[in-house]
Order: structure tokens, then C-alpha cells, then sequence
């Protein structure tokens, strides 16, 4: 059996301040989120590191002020892909 643990954490930024973790899971949720996300075209990162400091925080806590340069660069990369800018998100369809 495999000591490795599949872990996932959703964050949600544009309608807040402050980027937040909106659920956390490890295995079988884990999966199902990733799924989920997929199915849902959420784009997703794939980062051990940021993983390991996210995974310390809370749901629905926002992210600390140490942690902001490394999520910027997941949202930059998020925006890019989509062909949008901050702030796009919350204009009217």
C-alpha cells in the first residue's frame, strides 16, 4: 500500500480581497475535487510546495501576507490562460 497521499486545495480570488481557501481534501476527496474542477474547466496547479504551506490554513481563511507573491504567480498564470485581467470576473455577462 502507498504511503502517498493525494491532497487538494481549492482558492478562490476576484470576489474578495484577498485570495481564500475555499476546501481542502486529502485522497478520495482530493480526487473528487480535482475532478470536479476538471469537469468545470478550473484550471489547476500542480505545486508541492504551495500545497505544503496552504495546507496549514483554514477553509474559508485567506491566504497570509507571506504566502501572496507565490499565489500571484498561480492567479497570473490563471488569468493568462483565460485571456482576462483582474477585475474581469466581476463585470456584468
Amino acid at each position: 500500500m502507498s504511503k502517498y497521499t493525494r491532497q487538494a486545495i481549492a482558492l478562490a480570488y476576484g470576489k474578495h480581497p484577498v485570495p481564500i481557501i475555499t476546501a481542502k481534501g486529502d485522497d478520495d476527496l482530493a480526487r473528487r475535487m480535482i475532478e470536479e474542477a476538471e469537469k468545470h474547466n478550473v484550471f489547476i496547479s500542480e505545486d508541492p510546495q504551495l500545497l505544503a504551506l496552504l495546507s496549514r490554513l483554514n477553509v474559508d481563511e485567506e491566504i497570509p501576507q507571506e504566502l501572496y507573491t507565490l499565489v500571484a504567480v498561480v492567479l497570473s498564470w490563471v488569468y493568462w490562460l483565460k485571456d482576462m485581467r483582474p477585475g474581469d470576473e466581476q463585470a456584468e455577462p
